[in-house]
């Protein structure tokens, strides 16, 4: 699946226009600590952090992550916005909470 497809079915907020419409999604990491997530989070994998600050996209850059979601509402600074746009990964934010917001993409995911 696609992240455009996935972000229509998901409704939640895009933070980062039409960056990263085109790339693959092939699983679900969710987890905050950076350094897992490095080592456990697989190529094409969505990933779902309360982490906004610009490691994130470091992390998603090095593990070729094409999506992040940010669960409850958490505020993403401009910069990491910018950042992401430019390395092609779609941000997307919900008020949901971490585990709802795993709930949903294994719904859709599921699904395809």
């Amino acid at each position: 699946m696609k992240n455009r497809e996935f972000a229509e079915k998901i409704g939640f907020t895009v933070l980062t226009g039409d960056s990263g419409q085109d790339r693959d999604i092939k699983g679900v990491y969710v987890g905050d600590l950076l350094s897992r997530v490095m080592s456990n989070a697989l190529q094409g994998f969505i990933w779902i952090t309360i982490h906004t600050h610009m490691n994130i996209l470091a992390v998603a850059t090095l593990n070729e992550l094409p999506l992040i979601i940010i669960p409850e509402n958490v505020t993403v600074p401009e910069q990491v916005v910018v950042k992401a746009i430019n390395e092609n990964i779609m941000i997307l934010s919900t008020e949901c909470s971490a585990y709802d917001t795993c709930c949903k993409c294994y719904e859709i995911l599921e699904k395809k």
